[in-house]
């Protein structure tokens, strides 16, 4: 499946969460689908775009790791699902959004949270998806700055 198909299947289920555990699994499946496509751009992306979607990768997983790995039903893992990125720059944009989103859901369960332990994996989890959102829009503003040098050099 696509990157943005999956993405948008992320976000609906984010907004869709009942409860803390089941934020805490979307969340998680977020940070592992980010850590999915950083992981393929720094393979197949262009290259100027390698080096941040390499942090991207080691920020998301730094996402997952800190954030219990939820029990998925075999083949529930969206970022296992991942076949293709389609439009890097489309892809980027929608993972931006999915990872603000993520880190709002995070907010929300670290403000209402009982326990140090649960407040404590939020904050860390919130911290890994607003530095992989920068390494998005990082990537974003790469892909701008190449298309308008492109756009120049075919006007000059």
């Amino acid at each position: 499946m696509d990157a943005v198909r999956l993405i948008l299947a992320s976000r609906r289920a984010l907004a869709g969460s009942d409860g803390v555990s089941q934020t805490l699994k979307e969340v998680w499946q977020a940070q592992a689908l980010a850590q999915a496509i950083g992981s393929r751009l720094a393979v197949n992306g262009p290259p100027e775009l390698r080096g941040e979607a390499l942090g991207l990768t080691e920020l998301a997983g730094r996402g997952c790791g800190v954030l219990d790995e939820p029990r998925l039903a075999v083949g529930a893992l969206r970022a296992a699902q991942l076949t293709e990125l389609g439009d890097a720059r489309q892809a980027l944009l929608c993972l931006g959004a999915l990872l603000g989103e993520a880190g709002m859901a995070l907010v929300g369960i670290a403000s209402a949270a009982d326990d140090e332990t649960t407040y404590w994996q939020c904050m860390e989890s919130i911290d890994a998806a607003d530095e992989s959102r920068d390494r998005v829009l990082e990537m974003l503003r790469k892909l701008a700055a190449r298309e308008a040098g492109g756009a120049e050099r075919v006007a000059g």
